[in-house]
């Protein structure tokens, strides 16, 4: 992890919504930039709470991700939507996988729009009778670049082999998408010192819960 991204943190039941920055509850255990940013929508199982709260939150976002540099200009509000567009294109894709059902052709289609954007891909053109190859890229538009490479991202992890490593975090109290690295490929958690370990505290106390004398019913809990 890097050390500008903090440890992954659970948000509090107090905590005021909607955000004003969502910065602070960002984590990063997703393993790929494409399910960083699917991430980035917190608490899909109860309060879906929004961390990318403004076109600032986006650009400091891409910049921890590693995806833009800085000084680069600050993305528009366009950019966030297309943003929030392409986190729940790649979350409808991961959820189909996970779940074993037909991936929606409608997030198939938003995630190869940003492919095929302009600059999305190399290109050969002519230039005075002369072929010329351009490299990818948008010319300026460093956030529309950068939301490209996520996009990128997700379609090789999507589509190819790789999408049998997609996970939805088995903790109870979280909805974290993961890649799965691990070389059994049989993961559970986006996080062992967080999620797993509680899994497993939850396992040691049920486990020494005493038994009632009568009917073999648990203790109270």
């Amino acid at each position: 992890m890097s050390p500008d991204r903090g440890p992954t943190r659970d948000l509090p039941d107090d905590l005021a919504l909607p955000l004003r920055s969502g910065a602070e509850w960002w984590y990063w255990d997703g393993g790929r930039p494409a399910l960083d940013l699917v991430n980035t929508l917190r608490e899909r199982w109860r309060r879906r709470v929004e961390t990318l709260c403004s076109p600032d939150d986006l650009g400091l976002w891409l910049r921890t991700a590693g995806l833009l540099a800085s000084p680069a200009p600050p993305p528009a509000p366009q950019d966030l939507a297309s943003a929030r567009a392409l986190r729940e294109a790649v979350d409808a894709l991961v959820t189909a996988q996970v779940d074993g059902r037909p991936a929606p052709a409608a997030a198939v289609a938003e995630v190869d729009a940003l492919l095929r954007a302009p600059g999305g891909a190399p290109a050969l053109v002519l230039e005075d009778g002369v072929p010329v190859l351009r490299s990818a890229g948008p010319g300026g538009d460093a956030v529309a670049a950068a939301l490209r490479a996520v996009a990128a991202d997700a379609a090789r992890m999507l589509g190819t082999a790789e999408r049998s490593r997609v996970r939805v975090c088995a903790g109870d109290t979280c909805s974290a998408r993961f890649f799965d690295r691990s070389p059994g490929g049989r993961r559970r958690w986006c996080s062992m010192t967080a999620c797993g370990n509680r899994a497993k505290a939850r396992r040691h106390r049920a486990a020494r819960r005493p038994v009632g004398p009568s009917d073999g019913t648990e203790g109270d809990r």
